[in-house]
């Protein structure tokens, strides 16, 4: 599966390896991913598309604040 805006994928590797985050954008091969507590929207953090998982997941709506984006990621926390 693609790596697309709206996909909700896990780190890989790094710091905050196994999270999920939420694609903002994808250019090249980075994509800015943000949490929505950690990672604002307004910093989001730029990871190489080789660092993240996809999930089988793509949010179609907004994601232009973050409590959606918490919202979105609540059941992933969660283990669902």
């Amino acid at each position: 599966m693609d790596i697309v805006k709206g996909s909700v994928v896990r780190a890989t590797a790094g710091r905050d390896k196994d999270k999920f985050f939420v694609v903002l954008s994808v250019e090249g091969a980075y994509a800015q991913i943000a949490d929505g507590k950690r990672r604002k929207v307004q910093k989001p953090k730029n990871k190489k598309l080789i660092h993240l998982a996809p999930t089988n997941t793509v949010y179609e709506g907004s994601t232009d604040s973050n409590p959606k984006i918490r919202t979105i990621l609540r059941n992933f926390k969660n283990g669902g």
